[in-house]
């Protein structure tokens, strides 16, 4: 009988995380699910280890992926499933024993949401990992469609390892692609430039550890380059659908690395009005912030990274009448 949701678990070299994950799976309280094992090569004991599990288990199914990386593996993953839903998890995944019947039962009670999330623990050391520990923080914020839209282009909106979809979506918009940027992220920003909805539980459901991801360890070709190109071109189809200047805005931050990320932008025909900063420049189009007007004659993209500095910057502009998404949006 076809599952109503198949979970998808890529893995190389995991020897010692794989069978937390994997026991975290079989473990839930829900119960029509199948759960696909993809080997990435492993020249450990990994194969072995998910190999005594699909025996022991008629819900494991166990394949191998000779391509090296992780986007191969999840495509394996992807093309081997059965389901009406996909799930991911990974081996620094531990998922709560209600996570599948939660995400399940939320994205059949609302057929108008496409994608479901979940909050995330972190079971790491936050002061070895302060920068993973406060991106899970700011994640488990972004709660509504709203909040994942206006926040898409700052970091993944969503953790990969917590995601529930219908495969519907992959059959419209495709697999993962292959390429020198994040490719969960990509995903992401795909979607949600075809306007699929997109809603978090508010339910901490999935625990993720410091390991490294071996996996994405030998995924070695990624590009900074590469990152902020695809992350451009889709905040400039953004920008097309909901910059009334388009294709002019006004660039917050003047500084050499906030000019270098505007400048994938530019390359696709994006022009700037003029740039803000906190102290006005002129022989280089730069205004000071306090002498920018309110609202209604510009359209403003902040390209300041730190969080501390774009939350301040936020509240600066809605005490100007800006509103975010119609009238300014923050990018890293």
């Amino acid at each position: 009988m076809q599952p109503a949701v198949s979970v998808i678990m890529p893995y190389y070299n995991a020897a010692e995380s794989l069978k937390a994950s994997i026991g975290s799976i079989l473990n839930q309280d829900y119960d029509d699910y199948e759960l696909i094992l993809v080997d990435n090569n492993s020249d450990d004991e990994s194969y072995d280890i998910a190999s005594q599990y699909s025996k022991s288990s008629k819900k494991i199914r166990l394949i191998k992926e000779l391509k090296k990386g992780m986007v191969f593996a999840l495509n394996a993953g992807i093309e081997n499933s059965a389901g009406k839903y996909i799930a991911f998890s990974d081996i620094n995944t531990i998922s709560d024993v209600s996570r599948l019947g939660l995400q399940y039962e939320f994205l059949e009670r609302n057929p108008d949401v496409d994608l479901n999330s979940c909050c995330v623990k972190f079971d790491g050391n936050e002061l070895n990992e302060p920068q993973l520990f406060e991106y899970i923080q700011w994640n488990n914020r972004l709660i509504s469609h709203d909040d994942i839209f206006l926040n898409q282009f700052i970091e993944p909106p969503v953790i990969h390892s917590s995601l529930m979809l219908k495969r519907k979506l992959i059959d419209k918009y495709g697999k993962y692609r292959i390429g020198c940027f994040q490719h969960e992220y990509e995903l992401i920003l795909r979607f949600l430039n075809n306007s699929v909805k997109m809603y978090k539980l508010t339910n901490s459901l999935v625990e993720l550890n410091d390991s490294i991801n071996k996996l994405s360890e030998i995924s070695n070709n990624y590009s900074e380059h590469a990152f902020y190109e695809i992350k451009s071109y889709y905040l400039y189809k953004w920008l097309k659908r909901n910059n009334r200047f388009f294709p002019k805005i006004v660039v917050w931050g003047a500084g050499r690395d906030s000019r270098q990320r505007f400048s994938f932008l530019q390359d696709l025909g994006i022009s700037p009005k003029f740039f803000i900063d906190q102290w006005a420049n002129p022989p280089r189009n730069v205004i000071e912030y306090k002498q920018l007007s309110t609202a209604g004659k510009n359209f403003i993209v902040s390209y300041v990274k730190n969080r501390e500095a774009r939350g301040t910057i936020r509240e600066f502009l809605v005490n100007l009448r800006y509103t975010e998404g119609k009238d300014f949006i923050c990018v890293t």
